[in-house]
Formats: C-alpha cells, structure tokens, sequence
C-alpha cells in the first residue's frame, strides 16, 4: 500500500480515539493486530483497541491525542504525540480529581493492506500520575 492510504488509516484511527467513536477502529485495524506494548487485558485486533481506549476514555471522557510530528516508510507511520485530558474517572487505581493531563508519547504502526497490523509505542504514564496527584509506588501497588 502506499505511504498516502496508510496515513489515510491512521487518520481514521485518531479520527476514532479523538470523538470517542471507537467502532471507527474496525475501519482501520486489522483483526490480527499486535501490540507489542498493549495495556493490561488488552487482546488482539480492533476489539483489543476498543476496550483499551473505552477504558482510557472513562479515566479522561475528553481525551485528545493530537500529533505533533509524524514520519514514514513505505510500510510504517511513527508519531510523537501529545495526549491531553481531563481525569473524570478511576485511572490505575486513582480516583477521579478532576486534573487535566498532559502527557507526551511516541507510536510506531506497521499498515498492511491499509490497515494497522502491528504498533509498539509508550506513552508517559508516570506522568500522568504525577499530574493527577498520584503517589505511583501506590498506584501500581
């Protein structure tokens, strides 16, 4: 597939996490999708992504992922991002505060077909603990 139908995918893919509309991830992960570095109870394919990002999206109902900067290969999109939102939910044992987050991350996809099929990525997830008042030691306790 060409560099254009694989920022076309994940487009949607952001297009999906940004509105909350997390059904759109079917449109642009294949059903065998890996992610090398997935949240806990995290599966496989679109299915594995929505309930990763339900749940991110109950800790932060208004969660934004905008990225910053991207590059690609013939195969691959890797992007430095920052994700932002408000903590309106339990986040890694953390009770809502009502904090807004900021948090800075990087991803890189593997697309066959105009599709992702695999990603590895961080994001600062001691970060946001921090941020939201959190002594971590006791949050992954």
């Amino acid at each position: 597939m060409s560099v254009q139908e694989n920022f076309a995918a994940m487009e949607k893919f952001g297009a999906a996490v940004n509105s909350g509309k997390l059904e759109g991830l079917r449109e642009a992960v294949a059903a065998n999708a890996l992610d090398h570095d997935p949240a806990p109870g995290q599966g496989l394919g679109p299915e594995g992504f929505i309930r990763m990002f339900t749940e991110l999206r109950a800790s932060f109902p208004d969660l934004n992922v905008a990225v910053d900067k991207a590059v690609s290969d013939n195969d691959n999109i890797a992007i430095a991002y920052t994700l932002t939102g408000t903590h309106k939910g339990n986040f890694m044992g953390v009770a809502p505060t009502g904090r807004r987050i900021s948090a800075r991350g990087v991803q890189i996809a593997r697309f066959e077909d105009g599709k992702l099929v695999e990603r590895w990525g961080s994001s600062d997830q001691l970060g946001i603990l921090q941020q939201i008042g959190a002594d971590a030691a006791k949050a992954h306790a």
